[in-house]
């Protein structure tokens, strides 16, 4: 596959992440990275956009935990620096406040104590949806918190639940457009993330293993369809305070 198809990871001059995986992420691909809590999800999401944003494309970056303040905190904290790629409109960052009790329900206009569509909403804001690569973190939040899903996973549906979001995502992908989804498996139903696990065409699974008095990080990889070059199946990576994803080491199948 052509460089063009791909989208760059960037920082090659900084660590050998984009390398590893191949030259970049093809472009029309669903991206799931799976991880338990603590395993890098979101440094690594944080990694990668501002990559592809240094690299001249445009990203939105949906944070279920963050605030605008605590996004540019911690991107400065692994040097980050993002404050030209929002003011330029490279990046579009938006929070998405599932905890707050007034997120959750409707407008003026709907019966009081509603709660809101979530994924409808989230379906509906064009906006968020015209950047190269559109980035959810964490996706397992937001499914867990839509008043639809959760009634079709207690009535057994969680696999139809699934399936018509899917068919949103390859909606989009289907424009060369990227999606990635950051999940954690143990928030999810497991019938729910069968469907998502299947159709991706990145899945990375990032664990931790425990070795000695260390933790020590790992992506695996378990699909990676549209690869460009070599990609290994598993890389060793770091998160350090300062200095962002270091990548550890390689494994090449």
């Amino acid at each position: 596959m052509s460089g063009r198809n791909l989208v760059s990871l960037g920082l090659d001059d900084r660590d050998r992440l984009n390398s590893e995986l191949g030259g970049g992420i093809p472009r029309g691909s669903i991206v799931i990275m799976e991880g338990q809590y603590g395993a890098g999800k979101s440094a690594l999401s944080q990694r990668f956009t501002y990559g592809i944003c240094e690299e001249g494309n445009t990203a939105t970056f949906l944070s279920t935990e963050l605030t605008v303040k605590g996004f540019i905190d911690q991107m400065h904290s692994l040097d980050y620096g993002v404050e030209d790629h929002l003011l330029d409109e490279r990046l579009l960052f938006l929070h998405g406040d599932i905890d707050s009790t007034d997120a959750l329900r409707g407008g003026d206009d709907e019966e009081e104590g509603e709660r809101m569509q979530l994924l409808k909403r989230l379906m509906d804001a064009e906006t968020m949806w015209q950047s190269d690569v559109i980035i959810l973190d964490t996706f397992d939040a937001i499914l867990r918190n839509d008043p639809k899903f959760e009634h079709l996973v207690r009535q057994g549906d969680e696999r139809q639940a699934a399936l018509e979001i899917i068919s949103f995502f390859r909606d989009v992908v289907a424009k060369g457009k990227i999606v990635l989804l950051t999940v954690d498996p143990t928030a999810v139903d497991e019938e729910a993330m069968g469907p998502f696990r299947s159709i991706a065409d990145v899945y990375l699974e990032l664990q931790m293993i425990e070795v000695g008095n260390d933790v020590r990080r790992n992506i695996a990889v378990k699909r990676f369809t549209g690869m460009g070059e070599q990609v290994g199946d598993s890389v060793g990576y770091s998160v350090r305070s300062g200095i962002g994803i270091v990548i550890e080491s390689r494994s090449v199948a």
